[in-house]
C-alpha cells in the first residue's frame, strides 16, 4: 500500500499521542495497590516518582493525562514518525516538550546526570517477623486454614524430599541432585497463589511448584532415577522436571533460556485473550544472562502477562552478588524497562504469597508484566557437584538454616492460629519418609528406556543420519556388552 507524500502528511497530522511520557511520574495514587507503598512493610511496587530530581524540574505539562493512562506503562503513539512540532511548557520555564514516538521529550538547559543508584534502597515487603508473628499494620491476603495446612504440609514434603534424595545421590543411587532448602516459601506459596491455568517456566529449584500442582513422589522418583515411567524417557538429567498434564514446562540447565520463553507464551495468552498468564522463575545469576534483559524489554513493550519472580539468594553458584551488579538488587531492573516491580522477603510464605497474588491479577486484569525479587538465601550446596563451603561462611550457612529457616517461620505461625500441634508434625514428617522410601524402591526396580527413545520424538520420520546413529550404537554396544549398563533394553 502506497501514500501519497501530502496524503501521509494529513494522516500524520491527526494521529495523537495516547499519554504522554510524564504520566509515568505520576504517584499511583489511583492504583488499588497504592496502600502498600505507604508503609516500610507493605508492598513496594517501584514507581517513578515525582520527589526524584528528574521530576521536579519537569512540571507536568499535560495534566490531564493521568487521567487517560495506567500506572508505570510506557504508552505508545498511533504513529511511528517523530512530530516536529514543540511545545514550551506551561509553567515559564525555559523548558520544552517534544512528542517524540516513545513519549513525551522534555528539554532543559540544565545538564543534569540521572544517579547511578537510588539515594535510599528499595523497602523488601514483608508480613511476618523472624519469629512467626505477625508485623503491625501488615497488609497481606488472607488465607485459610486449609491453603495454610497445605502449604506447610508441602513444604515438609518438599524439605524432606531434598534430604531423601540427596542422600540417595550421595550414596550412587542417582546421578546428580539440586536441593531448595532455605527456598520452601518461594516455591510452594508462589505456586499457590497461581492458579491451574497459568503457565510456568522453572529452572531447576522449583520442584514444590510442580508437587503443589499434584505431581506425585512417585513421579519425582521416575524422572530422577530416569526409568521408562520418567516422561522424559531418561534423556534428561535428574530434577530437570516436566509435566504437560501440570503445564510445567520441562526444566533446562542453560541459564535464563526460560525467561524469553515465558514472555512468548504470555503474549500467545494474550492474544487468545485467556484468563491466564505465564510465570518463570530464575535466580540472581540469570539476571546477568542477555536473555532476562531482553525478555523484560520484550514484556513491557507487547504488555504481556506474565510474572518474572527471581530468588535473589546472594550466590550464582561461587559468585556473590557483589560481584554480578552494582544495582539495588533486581526490582529496580524492572523500573528501568518499565516494568512493574517488587521486593519481597523471600522466607516469609504470607509475603510471597501476597505479592504472587497480587501480581497475577494485575498481569491478568491489565494486562501487563510484573518483576518480583524474592529475597532469600540457598542454604544448600549449589548442587550435588558443589561444596558452597569452599567460597561462602560456614557459620553464614548456619545462620540462615536456624534464623531464618521458612519453614519454621510459617510453623510458628499456624501454630499460632492453633491449626497445627506437634504430633501433626510428626505424623506428617513420618508419613512423607515412608511414602518416598517406597517411591525410590520402586522407581529402581523399573527397567530403563529402550536405546531406540535415544532417537525418537525430535522427528516424525528418522532421517538416515540418526538411522546410521542409531545403528553403530547397537553393533558398538554388542561388540562391548560389558562398558554398558545391562539394565537398558536394546
Amino acid at each position: 500500500m502506497t501514500f501519497c507524500l501530502k496524503n501521509s502528511r494529513n494522516i500524520i497530522s491527526k494521529l495523537k499521542p495516547k499519554v504522554g511520557l510524564l504520566s509515568l511520574m505520576k504517584q499511583s495514587s489511583d492504583c488499588c495497590y497504592s496502600s502498600c507503598l505507604n508503609h516500610s512493610n507493605h508492598c513496594n511496587f517501584l514507581p517513578v516518582t515525582a520527589t526524584s530530581p528528574f521530576v521536579k524540574q519537569l512540571k507536568n505539562p499535560d495534566s490531564n493525562s493521568h487521567k487517560k493512562g495506567r500506572f508505570f506503562v510506557f504508552e505508545r503513539f498511533e504513529s511511528t514518525t517523530a512530530e516536529k512540532q514543540i511545545a514550551s511548557v506551561p509553567n515559564g520555564e525555559d523548558n520544552q516538550v517534544l512528542n517524540f514516538p516513545g513519549g513525551k521529550v522534555i528539554f532543559s538547559p540544565e545538564m543534569r546526570f540521572l544517579s547511578e543508584s537510588p539515594s535510599l534502597h528499595a523497602h523488601c515487603y514483608r508480613v511476618l517477623d523472624d519469629n512467626g508473628q505477625l508485623i503491625r499494620h501488615s497488609n497481606f491476603i488472607q488465607v485459610s486454614e486449609d491453603i495454610a495446612v497445605k502449604m506447610y504440609s508441602n513444604m515438609v514434603t518438599l524439605q524432606t524430599l531434598d534430604t531423601i534424595f540427596y542422600e540417595a545421590q550421595r550414596q550412587g543411587r542417582i546421578s546428580f541432585y539440586v536441593t531448595t532448602i532455605g527456598e520452601e516459601a518461594i516455591n510452594i506459596a508462589s505456586a499457590a497463589a497461581l492458579t491451574l491455568d497459568d503457565f510456568v517456566f522453572p529452572q531447576y529449584r522449583e520442584p514444590g511448584v510442580l508437587l503443589w500442582r499434584g505431581f506425585t513422589l512417585q513421579e519425582f522418583a521416575n524422572q530422577c532415577f530416569g526409568n521408562k515411567a520418567d516422561y522424559g524417557k531418561g534423556r534428561q538429567m535428574p530434577i530437570h522436571y516436566g509435566s504437560n498434564k501440570h503445564k510445567y514446562f520441562t526444566v533446562s540447565s542453560t541459564i535464563a533460556t526460560q525467561i524469553p520463553h515465558a514472555v512468548g507464551a504470555a503474549y500467545s495468552l494474550k492474544m487468545d485473550k485467556k484468563d491466564a498468564c505465564a510465570v518463570t522463575y530464575f535466580g540472581d545469576g540469570g539476571t546477568s544472562e542477555g536473555d532476562f534483559h531482553a525478555a523484560l524489554n520484550f514484556a513491557a513493550v507487547t504488555e504481556a502477562p506474565v510474572i518474572f519472580i527471581c530468588r535473589n539468594n546472594g550466590w550464582a553458584i561461587s559468585t556473590p552478588t557483589s560481584d554480578q551488579f552494582r544495582s539495588d538488587g533486581i526490582a529496580v531492573r524492572g523500573q528501568a524497562y518499565g516494568v512493574r516491580s517488587i521486593r519481597v522477603d523471600g522466607n516469609d510464605v504470607l509475603a510471597i504469597y501476597s505479592a504472587v497474588h497480587a501480581a497475577r491479577k494485575m498481569a491478568v486484569n491489565e494486562h501487563r508484566p510484573i518483576l518480583i525479587e524474592a529475597v532469600t538465601y540457598r542454604v544448600g550446596h549449589h548442587s550435588t557437584s558443589d561444596d558452597s563451603t569452599k567460597y561462602r561462611p560456614a557459620d553464614e550457612i548456619e545462620w540462615w538454616r536456624m534464623a531464618r529457616d521458612p519453614v519454621t517461620r510459617f510453623r510458628k505461625w499456624i501454630e499460632s492460629n492453633g491449626w497445627w500441634s506437634s504430633e501433626a508434625e510428626s505424623q506428617l514428617r513420618s508419613s512423607i519418609r515412608n511414602q518416598l522410601l517406597q517411591a525410590i524402591q520402586l522407581a529402581e526396580k523399573v527397567e530403563k528406556p529402550p536405546v531406540k527413545d535415544l532417537f525418537t520424538d525430535v522427528y516424525d520420520d528418522l532421517p538416515p543420519n540418526l538411522r546410521e546413529q542409531e545403528k553403530l550404537l547397537r553393533e558398538t554396544i554388542n561388540r562391548h556388552p560389558k562398558d554398558y549398563p545391562a539394565d537398558v533394553p536394546l
